[in-house]
């Protein structure tokens, strides 16, 4: 375990998953104690971990896949929190009511109890990521969850490509933002298109670490489910935006990082993004366009 409370170590789980979810949650739990036995005090699975990513087709049989929060999910694996005395981030498709689900990170505490839960706020419709049809977009904001480990903001893949989420969860006092994710190639991708998605994904995670002064975990599937294929490359950056470590891209990892925390404040006295910004200034964020 980290020695201070200046430093965090985390986990991230990158794993193939198959179509019964029992088998996911176990081989979760596996990885979950490996990155325990190595110094992990807050491990993160990937997006919708206990399944594989069912949104590439519109079907309602897969609404079966859905559970509560708190539920059995949630309830196993705060067991295994408790008894290790972690935290752990675990994306699951949430059943919040009769006809009403969500993509959901819940947040469970070293006691074993949930203490946070993020719904996926941006939601994508796309070929091969027909989420819309499975997800209401979440309603509980952008937050930063208090945990026996410090603070931590968890946002969910598409919201990745977002700034505003972001800094919202950053203005909330959390030094390091997670993000379970789903994201892959269509099988039939060219090489160089490929390489400028996987490009792109990086590099805009990496530009909300620097202009928020944070950490940026982000923990992505692999393997090849239907049409899509996996990318991997899990990723840990510090607050200058510099990778500090990489999972691969085509094999299951588990990748335990140390975060020196005292860097969130080191960097923002040398690059005070938050202090400069003119909050008088950007009303017009709330609009969808300015031309309007």
């Amino acid at each position: 375990m980290a020695s201070n409370a200046d430093t965090l170590t985390i986990g991230l789980v990158q794993m193939t998953c198959v179509e019964e979810p029992r088998v996911n949650l176990d081989k979760a739990m596996a990885r979950v104690e490996d990155a325990v036995a190595r110094g992990a005090q807050v491990v993160c699975l990937q997006e919708l971990f206990a399944s594989r990513y069912f949104c590439q087709s519109e079907d309602v049989a897969r609404f079966e896949l859905a559970e509560p929060i708190p539920g059995p999910s949630t309830q196993a694996l705060g067991r295994l929190a408790a008894a290790r005395k972690i935290v752990i981030i675990a994306s699951l498709f949430e059943r919040r009511a009769a006809g009403v689900y969500h993509n959901t990170a819940a947040v469970i505490d070293a006691t074993g109890a949930l203490c946070g839960r993020y719904r996926k706020m941006h939601i994508p419709d796309d070929p091969r990521y027909y989420e819309k049809f499975y997800f209401t977009p979440g309603d509980l904001g952008f937050l930063a969850h208090p945990t026996a480990h410090g603070l931590v903001g968890v946002l969910v893949c598409w919201d990745q490509w977002f700034p505003e989420a972001a800094r919202l969860v950053a203005m909330s006092g959390a030094p390091i933002i997670f993000y379970p994710t789903a994201i892959g190639w269509d099988r039939n991708e060219v090489a160089q298109v490929r390489a400028r998605q996987l490009a792109a994904w990086e590099t805009v995670q990496r530009g909300h670490a620097i202009a928020n002064g944070v950490f940026v975990a982000a923990v992505n599937r692999v393997g090849v489910e239907d049409g899509l294929e996996f990318w991997g490359n899990s990723f840990v950056c510090d607050p200058f935006g510099e990778v500090i470590a990489r999972a691969s891209t085509a094999t299951e990892d588990t990748l335990v990082v140390r975060c020196d925390l005292s860097l969130v404040e080191q960097t923002r006295r040398n690059w005070p993004f938050l202090r400069d910004r003119r909050i008088d200034a950007y009303a017009d964020l709330t609009r969808r366009l300015r031309c309007e």
